[in-house]
């Protein structure tokens, strides 16, 4: 065998080094976002407060509890988190169970049919000068309808939680608003205003929750059929009590006999 032959096997050996080195340096998209650390949101911690007007007069509030979802970040990198939650709508709560179960009727958000929200993102950015502070826009999915949405979300913590079991746990604040005509939910229009405030407390913790589902309310909290429900609102009993009637006066008591 001439020396030739060696000599090439060496040298095309040594050039493909480089190229296996930096294949190696450069994971495909899929293993870099393998990388991110998965967080499940608690549900009893994490909560979605909601304001509109009604009928000019106040701004109606509501909560709604049971979120489910994953969150799945770099606290280095946050453009590359992913978000993905589910809100049981069924589980609202106005300070009124008819109120409830007028919210959740067939010509608002009709619960039976569309029960849950949900809210996937598209782009993570981080505000300018502030990196606890970013935007998350994405997509929501509400009453049957697709509708681009942005959060402003504000980074609290990330820690290990200093009750048992000690889990790693990520705390968010987020704000947002959103029209609620742009997703089919017109009715009542002189009582209920279209621009909602959203205002969301979230703690997502490491390697639980992920994959469960929202929780769910009791089938009578999942809205009214009935024609009554899609009527407006009852209005509530009055709990003023009347004045009291003013006591009798008093009759003059006679002189005492001297």
């Amino acid at each position: 065998m001439s020396l030739n032959r060696p000599c090439a096997i060496v040298l095309a050996a040594l050039a493909a080094l480089p190229g296996a080195a930096l294949a190696e340096q450069a994971p495909a998209p899929a293993d870099a976002a393998a990388g991110l650390a998965s967080y499940g949101f608690d549900p009893v911690h994490t909560r979605v407060m909601f304001a509109l007007s009604h009928a000019g007069f106040s701004q109606a509030i509501g909560t709604v509890s049971g979120a489910a979802g994953s969150l799945r970040f770099d606290p280095a990198d946050w453009r590359s988190a992913r978000l993905d939650v589910q809100v049981p709508l069924t589980r609202l709560e106005l300070g009124d169970d008819k109120w409830n179960k007028a919210a959740l009727a067939r010509n608002l958000l009709d619960g039976k049919r569309w029960p849950t929200a949900r809210f996937v993102s598209a782009q993570v950015e981080p505000a300018a000068g502030d990196p606890q502070r970013f935007k998350v826009c994405g997509t929501l999915s509400l009453h049957g309808v697709d509708g681009p949405l942005c959060l402003e979300v504000k980074f609290n913590a990330l820690k290990r939680h200093p009750l048992p079991p000690f889990h790693r746990t990520a705390g968010f604040s987020a704000t947002a608003t959103l029209s609620r005509a742009a997703f089919g939910i017109d009715a009542w229009k002189s009582v209920i205003g279209d621009e909602v405030e959203l205002r969301i407390e979230a703690e997502a913790v490491r390697d639980k929750y992920v994959g469960d589902s929202p929780k769910s309310a009791a089938p009578a909290a999942a809205g009214d059929d009935s024609d009554a429900a899609q009527a407006d609102p009852p209005a509530p009993s009055d709990s003023v009590r009347p004045d009291p009637a003013p006591p009798a006066p008093a009759q003059p008591r006679p002189e005492p006999s001297r």
